[in-house]
């Protein structure tokens, strides 16, 4: 029984380590940050990236260009899905335990995080940096509210609310990049 707890000990102490994190940085931050930096490299680097805005813009014209659609679809869900387990690897190491509805509610976050980092919600432009720094911000701001003790109704109204002010900036932005497109092409001729 003496070896059973303390085996049970040292597994609790080597969670303790791993969530501590090197130099005062956790690894979880780590790991994220590692994370991020390879699916930059990827998406900047790689013609899979360029491939993957290329469809996000438009699946047929990446068609006509002789970009494998399928193939590059079905890749990028299974990166995601091993994505996901890694996420739900670090959640049970950060939290010692883990429940089938652990992740339900950050939809809308996730979702937030990317759009209030510049990915563009129909696709083909945006940056894994962004996104990154989107999810920061708005974990920042969740803090924040939680600290001002503001009420979790009005906390998932304002998320809502820099989705939507996201969401037109970018509209905004892509407007007036048409607009001076077409004025200098009627210069042109």
């Amino acid at each position: 029984m003496a070896e059973l707890v303390e085996g049970a000990r040292e597994r609790r102490a080597g969670v303790q380590r791993l969530v501590e994190g090197l130099l005062g940085v956790p690894w979880l931050v780590l790991i994220a940050l590692v994370v991020i930096a390879v699916a930059t490299v990827v998406m900047r680097s790689y013609r899979v990236g360029r491939e993957l805005y290329a469809m996000g813009s438009s699946p047929q014209a990446a068609e006509l260009a002789g970009i494998r659609v399928t193939r590059n679809l079905i890749a990028a869900f299974v990166v995601s899905g091993a994505l996901a387990g890694l996420a739900g690897v670090l959640f049970a190491a950060r939290f010692g335990t883990v429940d089938a509805a652990a992740g339900t509610g950050y939809e809308l976050n996730v979702v937030a995080a990317a759009v209030v980092g510049g990915v563009a919600v129909f696709g083909g432009s945006g940056s894994v940096w962004g996104a990154g720094l989107g999810a920061l911000l708005l974990t920042v701001i969740g803090s924040a509210l939680a600290v001002l003790d503001i009420n979790q109704f009005w906390q998932q109204a304002i998320v809502g609310s820099l989705i939507l002010l996201a969401i037109g900036a970018d509209r905004l932005v892509a407007l007036r990049v048409a607009r001076s497109l077409k004025k200098r092409d009627s210069h042109v001729g």
